[in-house]
């Protein structure tokens, strides 16, 4: 499994994630939900070169000329509620994408278990899928929700599309996602900290776009 860390890169995405985890600007909602939406069409922009394109003829008012187009959309899936800022990202590049939604939230305790409530996605079989979600911390969400997602067909590919991701949580879904996939994100942190949470991170990408729930 490739694993493509975007941040390796010197580009304006490493500038806006240093605002996304800078304490002194997340009081700024806006602000916030703006530069995960930025990263998303970056990330779209990155994921985009590697799908399959076919040659069409596309008629200007002057003449005709032949132009690479997308062979097929994938299928956006992102997992609520933290994912939809980034997810709009997507939808800025791929606008005309089916889409899925899940409803997944991880149960704190002595072990950490993913609690899956809520699936609505188009048939999957043989299609390109971007799971879209800001935190790759255990991985346990992203073998979870992938799990639930081969219920509604077998994807030929999955990009599993994150901000930040922690080197356990990569090395867990390498080990459980049997499956062609391709990790993306924009930075490995150092690790996780005791109760799971991603060091240094950012916080709670969900809390910090839309507030704090009870």
């Amino acid at each position: 499994m490739q694993v493509i860390n975007l941040g390796e890169q010197n580009s304006i995405a490493n500038q806006l994630v240093a605002g996304l985890r800078d304490v002194r600007v997340q009081h700024d909602r806006l602000r916030f939900r703006t530069n995960l939406e930025r990263l998303g069409s970056i990330m779209a922009y990155e994921i985009s070169k590697t799908l399959p394109y076919q040659q069409q003829i596309i008629q200007t008012p002057l003449a005709s000329i032949n132009a690479n187009l997308l062979q097929t959309q994938p299928i956006l899936i992102t997992v609520l509620r933290a994912g939809l800022p980034y997810y709009h990202g997507f939808q800025n590049f791929f606008d005309a994408a089916p889409a899925g939604f899940i409803g997944a939230y991880r149960k704190e305790g002595a072990e950490i278990k993913i609690n899956l409530e809520y699936l609505a996605t188009p048939d999957l079989n043989g299609q390109t899928v971007i799971l879209i979600d800001p935190m790759l911390a255990t991985g346990k969400s992203v073998i979870r929700s992938v799990q639930e997602l081969q219920r509604h067909g077998k994807p030929a590919h999955i990009h599993v599309a994150v901000l930040i991701a922690a080197p356990e949580g990569i090395q867990f879904v390498q080990n459980n996602l049997n499956h062609p996939a391709t990790i993306w994100t924009f930075a490995i942190d150092e690790k996780l900290d005791h109760r799971s949470y991603i060091v240094p991170g950012l916080g709670d990408a969900g809390d910090l776009s839309f507030g704090e729930k009870l």
